[in-house]
């Protein structure tokens, strides 16, 4: 018979035992005077920050979060039918790619001020960096779901005289959950950070223009919070993700 095991034993402590260590270094560091502490505020510091900021910077968080996840809605709606367009018309496809490329070769932070000058201050220039961050790695997961279908597959659909709604509501979509939702983390993560870099050039609330306020007055431990706020949100946005992904594709666990 099978002993009980203890859950200390049933736990993973590995991804602890890193995240623990940056922790000490960074205390002892900061502790020790080897860097000044107004440059590195300890982690002590950092979570006062956030126990005495809380509400403020919840206030600003849900903005920011606003943001991104409009943005990211819009992003999955236009990534998903362009490229269900693409797949289905070589022509298009052919055209488009180019252009998918080069909107990946211009760096964010040189958009984001001409968004802010065609659009305003507003929700708009920002809602709209965030869609040209998350756009490209759905749509290009997607695309390559779709062309490595299964031939066979496909073949036996259209034998059967399948419509070509039909071949991507039995075979391509179905085969290409997994690299959707793959682009789908990605985009996640990648929604937050574009929402923050759009908050800095311009802005009444949010994480980005909570952090340009602190940083005016040199009050590092209050940015270290903001980064901690960003990264746990980009975190918890990718878990969600992981868990949807298990609801939709429930053939794929063990």
């Amino acid at each position: 018979m099978k002993k009980p095991q203890n859950i200390f034993n049933r736990l993973n402590w590995l991804p602890v035992i890193p995240i623990v260590s940056i922790l000490l270094a960074w205390q002892i560091l900061s502790v020790s005077g080897i860097v000044p502490p107004y440059m590195l505020p300890g982690p002590m510091q950092v979570i006062n920050v956030l126990v005495s900021d809380f509400s403020l910077l919840m206030t600003h968080l849900l903005y920011t979060l606003m943001e991104a996840a409009a943005g990211l809605a819009l992003a999955v709606i236009a990534a998903f039918i362009l490229a269900v367009v693409m797949d289905a018309n070589r022509f298009i496809k052919q055209s488009i790619t180019p252009i998918l490329l080069l909107t990946q070769t211009m760096p964010v932070i040189a958009v984001a001020p001409l968004l802010i000058l065609w659009m305003g201050y507003g929700l708009a220039p920002k809602i709209t960096l965030v869609f040209l961050t998350c756009f490209f790695p759905v749509t290009i997961g997607l695309l390559g779901a779709f062309a490595s279908a299964d031939e066979d597959a496909l073949r036996l659909l259209q034998s059967m005289g399948a419509k070509k709604w039909q071949l991507y509501r039995y075979i391509k979509i179905p085969q290409a959950l997994g690299a959707f939702f793959s682009g789908l983390k990605i985009a996640a993560s990648y929604s937050i950070i574009g929402a923050v870099i759009a908050e800095w050039l311009g802005g009444e609330a949010g994480l980005g223009v909570y952090m340009i306020r602190v940083r005016r007055s040199y009050s590092f431990d209050k940015m270290f919070a903001v980064i901690l706020v960003v990264s746990a949100l980009s975190l918890l946005l990718i878990k969600l993700v992981t868990l949807l992904e298990k609801k939709s594709m429930p053939w794929r666990k063990k």
